[in-house]
């Protein structure tokens, strides 16, 4: 029987774009024998068509978007260009015109993932967007398929392979931030300009893309507070490891009495807690099920190779799909409210810097009683007139937590900002 031909029109040429072409080259046979399909490269939407790129066709090559967009011989659009505009006007076009569309790309999904599933939905066609969020693994068809009837409660990962690389770095050799930053550079793991990975916005959403699938709910990237680990210092890092912790930056979704809550920042995560041994540059995504319990999913989480391959599976998606039936799932809304980070509790990690005399704790201690929270654990090193004051606290309330350490910094004897990291355990982000 022979296989259907379909063509492929990509937006976009660079590392994930040469990556889905020379993988349908070198693949396509086998994609051929297994789905039934021929998928075809070509044409490709790139700044300028006139720079040679070896192994692909420069007839394909185009900077005319109409090429793509309003060619009747392709029968998917795959966008790996990234960015928001004129990113998703190309989406809205593809959309409005029926073709299905693939997309790389978290930033547009995060902000303009609802509006274009309903493009979509209205010319009865297929937005597909595996990719987005943590490459190779396949998080989202999991949630979205695997576990649709389990009961989501939390989503829980390690959603930047270069925050997790550079924490390493700092817990294995005692690196500042700033050396760390340089031996992810150095290894490809890090842009020339890291802001969105070290601040935590790339984190911000792929999470957003993940709690709206998971717990049926519209999340944008606006709804993540986010903090990342570029003010983070290499003595809280080594603090934690004598507590017995690893420093993870965590994005973490849940839902809290009816309500969905949201937010990334640098964590404590327990040395027994299986996010603690990622490692590297992976990621992991822990999913907290009612009814299938804990399930872990690791991989890399970025990569030209990785993030094509994901891209090349929903394509296959789409060409093995009944018409509708992702978008229908994507669309949900369950009406659940979204909450602040002062309606949850968690735990803390608090460092400060505090004269070395008596009365000093007690006083911190007396504040913290005040708020009614629990003080788990204490170490102090004193080191002259100064001292280092560490506390671990239990779960409590965030706005109370918040309070409290508004009320110590104020002390006489507290002499610089409050260092403040969340502790990942139970309950609500903590």
């Amino acid at each position: 029987m022979s296989a259907d031909s379909v063509r492929i029109g990509l937006l976009g040429c660079g590392t994930v774009g040469r990556a889905v072409v020379r993988m349908l080259d070198e693949h396509g046979d086998t994609i051929e024998r297994a789905s039934g399909h021929r998928l075809e490269i070509g044409p490709i939407l790139v700044r300028t068509p006139g720079r040679s790129r070896p192994g692909i066709d420069p007839g394909l090559l185009t900077d005319d978007p109409a090429r793509v967009l309003d060619d009747p011989g392709v029968g998917i659009v795959v966008e790996v260009m990234g960015g928001i505009d004129p990113t998703l006007d190309y989406l809205r076009r593809a959309l409005e015109s029926g073709k299905p569309v693939v997309t790389a790309n978290k930033q547009l999904l995060s902000r303009e993932g609802p509006r274009l599933f309903e493009m979509a939905e209205r010319s009865g066609t297929e937005l597909r967007f595996e990719a987005s969020a943590c490459a190779a693994i396949p998080v989202i068809k999991v949630l979205r398929e695997s576990l649709l009837a389990a009961e989501i409660r939390a989503v829980t990962g390690i959603l930047n392979g270069t925050t997790n690389y550079m924490l390493t770095e700092m817990a294995r050799g005692g690196l500042s931030y700033e050396a760390s930053l340089a031996a992810a550079q150095r290894r490809g793991y890090a842009e020339a300009d890291p802001t969105e990975d070290v601040n935590g916005a790339d984190a911000a959403a792929k999470l957003a893309i993940l709690s709206s699938i998971a717990f049926h709910t519209r999340v944008r990237f606006d709804d993540v507070p986010f903090a990342g680990i570029d003010e983070l210092s290499a003595e809280d890092v080594a603090h934690a490891a004598e507590l017995g912790f690893a420093v993870k930056l965590l994005a973490d979704a849940r839902l809290v009495d009816g309500g969905v809550s949201a937010s990334v920042a640098p964590m404590l995560v327990p040395l027994g807690h299986r996010l603690a041994a990622i490692s590297g540059a992976d990621n992991a995504v822990l999913l907290e099920s009612g009814t299938a319990g804990e399930i872990m999913l690791v991989g890399p989480g970025a990569g030209g190779s990785e993030t094509a391959s994901a891209v090349v599976s929903d394509v296959l998606s789409i060409l093995g799909t009944h018409r509708g039936s992702f978008l229908h799932n994507a669309l949900a809304d369950a009406g659940r409210p979204l909450l602040g980070e002062d309606q949850v509790e968690s735990a803390y990690y608090l460092r400060l810097s505090v004269a070395d005399r008596p009365g000093v704790l007690a006083s911190v201690a007396s504040i913290f009683g005040e708020e009614e929270l629990s003080i788990r654990t204490v170490v102090q090193k004193g080191e002259g007139s100064e001292a280092r004051l560490v506390l671990v606290l239990h779960r409590g309330s965030s706005a109370a937590f918040r309070r409290a350490v508004r009320r110590v910094a104020l002390l006489d004897d507290v002499h610089e900002t409050p260092v403040v990291l969340r502790v990942l355990g139970a309950g609500a982000g903590g």
